[in-house]
Formats: structure tokens, sequence, C-alpha cells
């Protein structure tokens, strides 16, 4: 049986791997999730923009207002 984890428990265990973020208005950002704040402020590095699955752009450093992030969940390493 899994160990029960809160959620700042489960989001302070990602920092430095490789997430996904959704934001509200369908756009995910992909990168390695380097800050992370209690209101959900999020800092992203080797930051990828997809949108419709596609990719748009490609950042270093990107920066997601809280207020905008639908979820933010973890994405396997690229091989």
């Amino acid at each position: 049986m899994a160990t029960r984890q809160n959620p700042n428990e489960f989001l302070k265990s990602l920092l430095g791997r490789p997430v996904v973020v959704k934001l509200n208005s369908g756009v995910d950002y992909r990168g390695v999730l380097a800050s992370l704040d209690g209101y959900m402020n999020i800092a992203l590095e080797q930051t990828e923009e997809y949108v419709n699955g596609q990719l748009k752009n490609k950042y270093g450093d990107a920066f997601l207002r809280g207020n905008n992030v639908l979820y933010i969940s973890t994405q396997k390493r690229r091989a």
C-alpha cells in the first residue's frame, strides 16, 4: 500500500525533475521544475511551449504565474 503524501510534499519532490504544466488557456509548458511557491507560481528551466500538441517555442527559463496553472504533472525523461 502506498504511503500518503500531502500535495506540498509531492510538489517539493518534483524539484529538479521534468514536469508538464498545463495552463487554463490549454497551452502546455514542459521543462525542469526550478522552483514553486505557495501560490503555484512556477519557475522552469529548459522550457518548451506546446500549443495543441505542437512545439511552438523554446525558452531557457520561464516563469508561470500561479493563477494561470490548471495542473502540474511529472514527465518521463527523454532518452
